[in-house]
C-alpha cells in the first residue's frame, strides 16, 4: 500500500516536472524568436520563474539578458526614448542570475544614461548594481560603475566612497583609489581627499602616480590653510566690522603668530573682500579653493 502511494506521488511529480519542463521551452523558444516584450514578461516574478526553471536559471536567464541588449538596441536605434521594459528585463536578468556581471555592468550604463541615449533611471542603475555588489564583492568592476552613475549625478560624496570601496577589493586596479581621491576633492571633501590622497602617495611604487599624489596633496594642503586662515579674517571681520588691510592686522590683533606662507614658502595673499590666495597658483594645479579670484588652473 506505501509503496503504491509512493508511486502515485512520484508520478505525479513527474508529470508536474514535464509541465514545468514544455512551459520553459515554451517560453525559451516565445523569447528566442520575435515575440513582443510584453509577452517576455508576462511571468515578471523572477521567483516563480526560478521555480519553474528547473535548475536552469542560468539558462533563462542568458536568454533575458540577450532580450534586454535586443530590446534597448530597438528602442536607442529608433530614437524612441522610451525604455519602460528595461528595468523588468534587467531585474529579471539578475534575480535568475545573480552572477552575471555583463548584465549588471551594460544594464547601468543603459539605464542611467539620459535620454534618447538611455533610459534615465539612475536609481534604478544603482539598486541594480548593489544588488550586484553583493552577490559579487569581490568584482572591482562593479564598483567603479556605481561610482560613475554617482558621479553624473553630481553626488561627489557617494561616488568616492564607491570608489573607495572598491579600492580595496583584492587586486582592483589602482586607478580606483585615485578616483576616490579626485572625487572627494572634486566635491569639496578637503579632508576626506586629503586622507586619500596620502594613503595613494604612501602605497603607490609607481613614480608617476607618486608625483601625481603628491602634487594633489601640495593643493589640498594650501585649499586648506586658505579656508582657515578665511576663518580667521571672517572672525577679524565680526570683532571689528571691517575687513584686515593686510595679515600684519591679524598678526596685530593677536589672531596669527606670524605672516602664514604656503606649502612652497610663499607668502599667503589677501585681497579686499578677505579671500585668501596662493601667489603661484601655477604651482598649485589642483587647487579649488587657494586660487585668485577669476583665475583658471590648467588642469594636468
Amino acid at each position: 500500500m506505501r509503496r503504491r502511494r509512493t508511486i502515485r506521488i512520484a508520478a505525479a511529480l513527474l508529470i508536474l516536472s514535464c509541465a514545468g519542463s514544455v512551459f520553459l521551452l515554451r517560453l525559451v523558444d516565445r523569447l528566442r524568436e520575435n515575440a513582443t516584450l510584453e509577452e517576455t514578461i508576462y511571468i515578471s516574478s523572477p521567483r516563480l520563474l526560478k521555480h519553474l526553471s528547473l535548475g536552469y536559471e542560468g539558462l533563462l536567464a542568458d536568454v533575458y539578458w540577450t532580450r534586454a541588449v535586443q530590446y534597448f538596441g530597438e528602442q536607442h536605434h529608433n530614437d524612441s526614448g522610451e525604455y519602460k521594459l528595461l528595468w523588468p528585463l534587467l531585474n529579471i536578468t539578475t534575480q535568475l542570475d545573480p552572477h552575471l556581471v555583463p548584465a549588471y555592468e551594460f544594464g547601468a550604463a543603459f539605464l542611467a544614461s539620459r535620454p534618447p541615449l538611455g533610459a534615465g533611471l539612475p536609481e534604478q542603475a544603482i539598486e541594480l548594481v548593489e544588488y550586484g555588489i553583493r552577490n559579487n564583492p569581490d568584482d572591482w568592476h562593479l564598483y567603479y560603475d556605481l561610482g560613475f552613475v554617482y558621479y553624473d549625478l553630481k553626488d561627489y560624496a557617494k561616488a568616492s566612497d564607491a570608489f573607495e570601496r572598491g579600492s580595496h577589493v583584492p587586486n582592483a586596479h589602482p586607478f580606483l583609489r585615485i578616483m576616490a581621491a579626485q572625487t572627494a576633492q572634486h566635491g569639496g571633501e578637503t579632508r576626506t581627499a586629503q586622507m586619500l590622497w596620502t594613503s595613494v602617495y604612501e602605497t603607490t611604487h609607481d613614480p608617476q602616480i607618486r608625483d601625481n599624489a603628491k602634487s594633489h596633496l601640495v593643493s589640498l594642503t594650501a585649499d586648506l590653510q586658505c579656508e582657515e586662515l578665511e576663518q580667521i579674517v571672517a572672525a577679524y571681520r565680526q570683532r571689528t566690522g571691517r575687513n584686515p588691510s593686510s595679515f600684519a592686522d591679524l598678526v596685530r590683533a593677536g589672531m596669527l603668530r606670524g605672516i602664514p606662507v604656503d606649502p612652497t614658502g610663499t607668502q599667503y595673499r589677501l585681497d579686499d573682500d578677505g579671500h585668501v590666495f596662493v601667489s603661484q597658483p601655477a604651482d598649485f594645479p589642483y587647487s579649488e579653493k587657494a586660487l585668485p579670484s577669476g583665475y583658471v588652473p590648467r588642469r594636468r
